[in-house]
């Protein structure tokens, strides 16, 4: 059951964060190809960080499924572009989505790794963001994460409502269901009504 779960978490992971990568990659009108590098990029980054700290074979050099994924997300956005032009934020959906189910699954594999719940939460946020930090290195865009939007602090909040829900004892599709929309609602009500972190000052500011 978990490792099906974990499968599916990564699955649909896979195709809305290939999906928000050609996004962006189609705002700076790349070509096809270098739509489908930007969506592999940002769909298998993180989770490949999370696996090489793990001491484990990266997820998407066990199966093509996740290389199919992204083509088929490549093949939707050129299919839909038109419909999806006037949903100006699909991108952001999309992007949040895939934010939301790779955090889980960054959380779940660590903890099945054997991992306390403080790492699984850190592993869960690199899992997470670090695909779209990569994203926005490869378009020449400052990464979102550095950004006063919450992206990371998502990923991290929502870690800890999984830890909260998990010793309640609630099952675990619960959880999985629970923590993704509340992640989710972070970032959509943060866009929504401007919230962010405080931000630093320099020395010579007052």
């Amino acid at each position: 059951m978990n490792d099906t779960l974990q499968y599916i978490l990564e699955i649909l992971g896979t195709f809305a964060f290939a999906i928000s990568g050609i996004r962006h990659a189609a705002a700076k009108r790349f070509d096809w190809f270098g739509g489908y590098v930007c969506g592999v990029a940002v769909a298998i980054g993180g989770g490949t960080i999370r696996d090489l700290l793990l001491g484990t074979t990266p997820f998407w050099m066990t199966t093509p499924m996740y290389l199919i994924c992204t083509a088929i997300a490549l093949l939707f956005v050129v299919t839909f572009h038109h419909q999806m032009k006037w949903l100006q934020n699909a991108w952001f959906v999309f992007d949040t989505f895939g934010l939301a189910l790779f955090t889980i699954a960054g959380l779940q594999k660590s903890l099945l790794f054997g991992h306390p719940f403080w790492v699984s939460i850190i592993l869960g946020c690199i899992t997470g963001a670090a695909g779209g930090v990569i994203r926005d290195v490869l378009l020449n865009n400052e990464p979102v994460i550095f950004h006063r939007e919450i992206y990371a602090m998502a990923c991290v909040v929502g870690g800890l409502l999984y830890w909260l829900l998990t010793v309640v004892g609630l099952s675990q599709g619960l959880v999985v269901v629970l923590t993704f929309l509340f992640i989710c609602m972070i970032r959509f009500l943060a866009v929504r009504y401007h919230l962010s972190l405080p931000t630093l000052r320099g020395s010579d500011e007052a």
